[in-house]
């Protein structure tokens, strides 16, 4: 049964990468550079999305950040298009997205575990901790300084980048206002992360956050999720704003571009 389970689970994996290959999305007008990380020890690839009124008035603006960042086979383009109309139609406020191309995408967006099975998605895994010390201390601080930025911050992730959205909101939840997450890799680890929710909610931080998040009817996924929002349920934390939605018609591959409207209109909306 557990070879089985590990088996699903690694034909997710494959899959959330290329999934985006089979939907070819216009790409929109962007800016592009580089920065040399000393925190993952690497150049990386920022793309950055600003709509149309950024160019016409001194407006600062929130940003929602995103991993699976790049251009070619990834989630930029779909996501950046989908702001685009949603604030054209008034759904959504402004915001400027920024997306983080993948170098080692499994490196990157997976925290420690002690699974063996865990470690056979790729030769190195476990770096989701120096990710998120190079997005806060050397990211932020160069697109606050290319671009006119509020202090609200979001992020947004399908998968392991959902893995490392649910990570980060509970071992660093002052680091964004918002978190999105569709399909959540919680299973890594043995499903830590749900297993510590209680004990990280003791220490959650008094400012408002929201989380939203989503679960296929995906079985290596779906239990872990439902689990989660049971934990959201019983804990009420009364400055945590949360959203469970149980997609049971849509699968690993098709959840994100099927539920995205629904998480930003949730998430960024006017209530």
């Amino acid at each position: 049964m557990k070879l089985i389970f590990y088996t699903v689970i690694l034909s997710l994996v494959f899959i959330s990468c290329t999934n985006s290959k089979e939907n070819k999305d216009s790409i929109p007008v962007h800016d592009e550079f580089t920065i040399q990380s000393k925190e993952v020890g690497e150049k990386r690839t920022i793309n950055v999305w600003t709509p149309p009124e950024y160019k016409t008035n001194t407006d600062s603006l929130p940003v929602l950040y995103m991993a699976d960042g790049g251009i070619i086979d990834e989630d930029f383009p779909h996501i950046a298009n989908t702001i685009a109309a949603l604030i054209q139609s008034k759904s959504i406020p402004p915001m400027l997205l920024v997306g983080i191309a993948n170098t080692q995408r499994r490196r990157d967006l997976t925290g420690f575990t002690a699974v063996a099975k865990d470690k056979e998605i790729a030769p190195i895994v476990g770096g989701s901790t120096k990710f998120r010390a190079f997005i806060e201390q050397e990211l932020f601080p160069e697109i606050n300084k290319r671009y006119r930025t509020t202090n609200h911050r979001s992020i947004i992730g399908e998968s392991l980048s959902g893995l490392f959205v649910v990570e980060t909101f509970f071992v660093k939840p002052e680091m964004f206002d918002n978190y999105i997450a569709f399909d959540p890799s919680l299973w890594w680890n043995n499903d830590y992360l749900v297993k510590t929710a209680k004990e990280h909610l003791k220490n959650f931080p008094k400012t408002e956050k929201k989380i939203w998040f989503a679960s296929s009817k995906e079985e290596t996924i779906a239990p872990f999720t439902k689990e989660l929002a049971e934990i959201f349920k019983n804990e009420k934390i009364s400055n945590l704003n949360w959203e469970y939605s149980f997609e049971a018609n849509e699968q690993h591959n098709t959840i994100f571009r099927s539920t995205k409207v629904k998480a930003l209109k949730w998430t960024f909306g006017k209530k």
